[in-house]
């Protein structure tokens, strides 16, 4: 990996970390805890790919293991995070128009939710981790894939842009120079509306405003 990939996965999985654990495993909300650290890997993996999703997987997983107050065996959320990167990183884009659309990494997340929370609860079983049996898998598979849903739209677009602008890609620059909103698929695919869209149309209808009021004038001036 090189230094700036590095640096950049190296601080913002240290970020995620710190406000997962001061800030969202204290909420006590029902079921799961919305699992920053899973977003942070995904949208890492969907730039840099699947080798370096790996590596920032298990780095990240590994740093979750031994950071208090973790209550479970070290190592078994780095493979799971391990595996989620390194599947991640096989369907990266490769252009801008799966930025603009929400609809496919939104998939990968609820995937990257419910993979991850049942890759957790298997080898939990097999290191004799009952927890997950106590509180219910479905409630935790539910609750997992709607808290990260909610969270994704104001995190993973943001991840990928500074991935994409640590490794210079023109994509990022073109993306910046245009003033498009690298969230702005997801937030209004979420919420079923077309933002961009809605300008143009806007901007169409004022010209065609202008142009009707123009030619009246006209018309008045001419009698």
């Amino acid at each position: 990996m090189r230094f700036n990939r590095m640096l950049l996965s190296t601080t913002l999985v240290v970020v995620a970390l710190v406000i997962q654990v001061t800030v969202l495993a204290r909420l006590q909300l029902p079921g799961a805890v919305p699992d920053l650290m899973l977003l942070t890997v995904l949208g890492l993996a969907m730039v840099y790919g699947h080798v370096a999703g790996a590596f920032i997987g298990f780095g990240a997983g590994l740093l979750a293991d031994i950071a208090p107050p973790a209550d479970h065996a070290a190592g078994r959320y780095a493979l799971v995070l391990c595996v989620i990167g390194y599947l991640a990183g096989l369907i990266r884009p490769d252009n801008g128009q799966q930025l603009r659309s929400a609809t496919g990494p939104m998939v990968v997340v609820v995937a990257a939710a419910i993979g991850s929370t049942l890759l957790y609860a298997g080898v939990g079983a097999l290191v004799g981790d009952t927890a997950a049996r106590h509180v219910g898998l479905g409630s935790l598979l539910f609750t997992a894939a709607v808290y990260d849903l909610i969270l994704a739209p104001f995190t993973v677009p943001l991840i990928m842009w500074l991935a994409r602008r640590s490794d210079n890609d023109p994509l990022a620059e073109s993306q910046s120079s245009n003033g498009t909103d690298v969230a702005s698929g997801w937030l209004t695919s979420s919420t079923g509306l077309r933002i961009g869209s809605q300008r143009s149309g806007l901007r169409i209808r004022a010209a065609r405003t202008r142009a009707a009021r123009a030619g009246r004038i006209k018309g008045v001036k001419r009698l």
